[in-house]
């Protein structure tokens, strides 16, 4: 294994969980930084966990990541495979290293990719985190990229609800993704001006949500609900289908806006349709932010790997890029606080 600080270090570099903008900002950033300044060399591991556990690869230098920056998902493809729920998954990992000849790995990835990260630099390999988490409930960074892009895509999706719900005076639902932190649905919800915000930080009563919905009739307006896909009612109120688990133990979560679609026009009896944005908010080109933080946050987990920072993940604070330990970076998650979502309740109804 290579030394603090030394050169020529043959890095497998991969991209985990769900897809984001920005995560080929960071690889071409890990790529040309390690290559032009200190000689390493990059393979490209394919579909998370999945390429080190299997020996999946594909070539990675610089002309390999020239243009990729504006390009949405990812190059090297992603899954959400955990090596540590595979029999001598872990051992794999470090034997098909072994036999690429790397020394270290780049992990870019949510909460569970950088969980399998901390397991395995516990286990003795070398390896460098970047978070990737298009919900933004990473505890450690203050921003991750992904998440600006989503909020604009659902943001301008909202804007175009409204007239469609002016004209016809429907009741209509934008469910978008978070699991357990609201900060897509509050983020767009506040700049598209929505008639209430739902997020799974905040349990709702299907009453009030109706209340709002006839208050925003009676100020003139077609309303606007915008709803997580974690949004939980609170308990006894409404049943909330529940779903199959992926290889992390969380529910495939699916229906929020068309449940709230159906107990809106029961109760009020307005016409209510509801739009699930789903995929569409992880797709396309990144915003400019996401393009200039996936950058830095490239630069920088190089830049840890040159310093032997191994077993961290690289952070935004304020405006300046910091390292972390993997063990504070999947400590807890972010979670919108209610001091904020308070903010968010005064345009309610």
């Amino acid at each position: 294994m290579p030394s603090e600080g030394s050169l020529d270090v043959k890095f497998g570099v991969l991209t985990g969980g769900g897809d984001c903008p920005g995560l080929n900002g960071v690889i071409r950033a890990v790529v040309t930084r390690g290559t032009t300044a200190y000689g390493h060399e990059f393979v490209g591991l394919r579909d998370g966990w999945k390429g080190p556990l299997e020996g999946l690869t594909m070539p990675l230098d610089v002309e390999v990541v020239r243009n990729i920056l504006p390009v949405g998902g990812t190059i090297l493809g992603s899954s959400r495979t955990n090596p540590y729920k595979i029999d001598s998954g872990p051992a794999r990992v470090q034997e098909q290293m072994a036999r690429l000849g790397l020394d270290a790995l780049v992990a870019i990835g949510g909460e569970d990719t950088l969980g399998v990260a901390k397991k395995l630099h516990d286990d003795g390999v070398q390896v460098v985190g970047v978070p990737k988490t298009i919900d933004n409930d990473l505890g450690a960074t203050d921003f991750t990229f992904g998440f600006d892009t989503a909020v604009n895509i659902a943001t301008e999706a909202i804007d175009r609800l409204h007239t469609t719900a002016d004209s016809h005076h429907r009741v209509l639902v934008c469910e978008v993704m978070g699991r357990h932190a609201g900060w897509i649905a509050l983020h767009s919800g506040m700049a598209g001006s929505a008639s209430v915000i739902l997020i799974p930080e905040q349990p709702f009563d299907i009453d009030s949500v109706c209340d709002y919905v006839q208050q925003s009739y009676a100020k003139g307006h077609a309303p606007i609900v915008v709803t997580s896909e974690g949004a939980v009612p609170k308990e006894g109120t409404l049943s909330v289908k529940g779903g199959d688990l992926d290889a992390f133990g969380h529910v495939r979560l699916s229906g929020m806006g068309q449940l709230l679609e159906g107990e809106i026009e029961k109760r009020t009896g307005r016409e209510t349709r509801s739009t699930v944005l789903g995929h569409i908010q992880r797709g396309g080109s990144p915003t400019a932010f996401d393009r200039v933080l996936s950058t830095r946050f490239g630069l920088a987990a190089i830049e840890a790997a040159a310093d032997g920072a191994w077993g961290t993940m690289v952070a935004l604070r304020g405006t300046d890029i910091v390292r972390v330990s993997l063990s504070e970076a999947t400590a807890e998650l972010k979670l919108v606080p209610p001091e904020l979502y308070a903010q968010a309740g005064v345009f309610f109804g």
